[in-house]
């Protein structure tokens, strides 16, 4: 090449790579949500019955298709060093699961492409959370993580509605048709990006913190960014380039990430967030109805107060994180959400539950921003692990979280009274919290708190 790309900086920037992975999420939990209201009435349509039950292993399709291709995945990613190109692939596959789900004829059409759309999910769980670490400096790793998983809010709080709205005015055909207009958008976006490997031979990389700039430096600058490269006046800059790394096999990269006590810690936490985050998903509705009486519409107006504070809450933890460590964050998050999960076991005022739902919802959904800048930091620090084995592990235990969730709480909530039943999944939650904290305490962060702590006093760390 004779000269640099056509936008190189804006396209191999830490803002655009956080816009492109933010859209991806928000894309990706928006059809994932936006077909949640619809199934139910397209399996009557079908002349199917138990529809609740066959909604269930659909949404246990999409998990098992995650958990089942995100080592697979995360190796490839690695092993050959690409991002961009599993993106696109994954945005593919998952434009090709929307139309097979569209057009699916029988219950079993409609699971293949659940565990197809699964595949096309992780793609941007791995490879793009990857991809956005690599592009941005790495004191800012937490705040740009921060803000790209504000897209799990807004693709799960637009999804059920819109669905819902299409389906009403165009039937079963229009809320997937809204899904690909969606993806053929992010598509746009990830054929434009450029990876860091390919900006460093052109001198530019967009990891490297930018130092301030006098007018001169500027006016040079945008001078040689007008000139072409190279030509016999001028000799090309030396390419920049990336330091080699380690390339290991599946069973190293385990071997080395189950050294890491921190590692461990990340990933247990993890489980414990994926089975409280999903435990009260197929219990609340049937909760509230049976408390309060509320129908459906209310039920999702509950909903909405548990989503809407995480639009919030990850970016603010993101940027708290990068400024006073992961470990401090991560334990306020949960010191603070413990209360609430105790008071929604009160029947007393629906107002003090709906409250309770939403601080606890802010405070647990926290968490993820300093898990995801922990895992980062980890991978930085043991030799031949990147940032694609630490989000494969990451999204493959969230997977197995949110698999196991639903189905200890319906179980729960099924075979005790329901009093009892929701008693049990808060207090479940509650104690699951109280685990994540003694792991925290003992081991997140570069100097964990039970370190500092025994510093401070004298006495010998855990």
């Amino acid at each position: 090449m004779s000269s640099p790309p056509t936008g190189l900086k804006w396209r191999s920037s830490y803002w655009f790579a956080t816009a492109v992975v933010g859209l991806g999420v928000a894309t990706d939990l928006l059809v994932y949500s936006m077909i949640i209201p619809v199934m139910p009435f397209q399996l009557e349509r079908l002349g199917y019955r138990s529809v609740s039950a066959l909604t269930g292993w659909l949404l246990f399709c999409y998990s098992g298709g995650l958990v089942l291709c995100t080592i697979p995945i995360a190796i490839f990613s690695e092993r050959y060093d690409t991002r961009r190109s599993p993106l696109i692939a994954g945005l593919v596959i998952l434009i090709g699961s929307q139309i097979m789900m569209m057009e699916a004829p029988n219950f079993a059409v409609m699971c293949v492409a659940r565990v197809l759309q699964g595949v096309g999910s992780t793609m941007v769980w791995v490879v793009g959370l990857a991809l956005l670490c690599e592009s941005s400096p790495e004191k800012f790793i937490g705040r740009q993580l921060g803000l790209a998983m504000s897209g799990m809010a807004i693709g799960f709080l637009a999804g059920p509605p819109i669905g819902g709205a299409l389906y009403g005015r165009f039937g079963f055909r229009g809320p997937f048709i809204f899904g690909i207009i969606i993806c053929i958008i992010d598509l746009i976006g990830r054929l434009f990006i450029i990876e860091r490997k390919e900006a460093l031979p052109w001198g530019h990389d967009p990891a490297a913190v930018p130092s301030p700039a006098s007018d001169s430096e500027r006016d040079e600058e945008k001078s040689a960014d007008a000139a072409v490269v190279p030509n016999e006046a001028a000799p090309p800059t030396q390419p920049t380039e990336p330091v080699p790394v380690v390339k290991l096999s599946l069973p190293g990269v385990m071997v080395r990430l189950l050294r890491s006590s921190r590692a461990n810690a990340v990933m247990i936490i993890t489980l414990l967030y994926g089975i409280v985050y999903s435990a009260q998903e197929p219990t609340l509705p049937l909760h509230l109805h049976d408390v309060w009486g509320l129908n459906s519409a209310k039920v999702g107006l509950v909903y909405l107060a548990g989503v809407v504070p995480t639009l919030f809450s990850a970016p603010i933890a993101g940027w708290y994180s990068d400024h006073q460590g992961v470990e401090w964050l991560a334990t306020i998050c949960i010191v603070l959400a413990v209360p609430w999960w105790v008071l929604m076991i009160l029947e007393k005022s629906l107002g003090l539950f709906i409250t309770s739902y939403g601080l606890g919802s802010f405070f647990v959904s926290g968490l993820i921003s300093p898990l995801m800048a922990e895992l980062a930091a980890v991978s930085r620090g043991i030799e031949g692990v990147g940032y694609g084995h630490v989000y494969g592990a990451f999204n493959l235990v969230y997977g197995i979280g949110t698999t196991l969730g639903p189905v200890i709480g319906g179980q729960l909530y099924a075979h005790l009274h329901r009093t009892q039943g929701w008693t049990v999944i808060s207090l479940l939650a509650v104690g699951l919290l109280l685990v994540s904290l003694v792991l925290t305490f003992l081991y997140m962060g570069e100097r964990p708190m039970a370190r500092k702590l025994a510093r401070r006093f004298g006495t010998r760390s855990p």
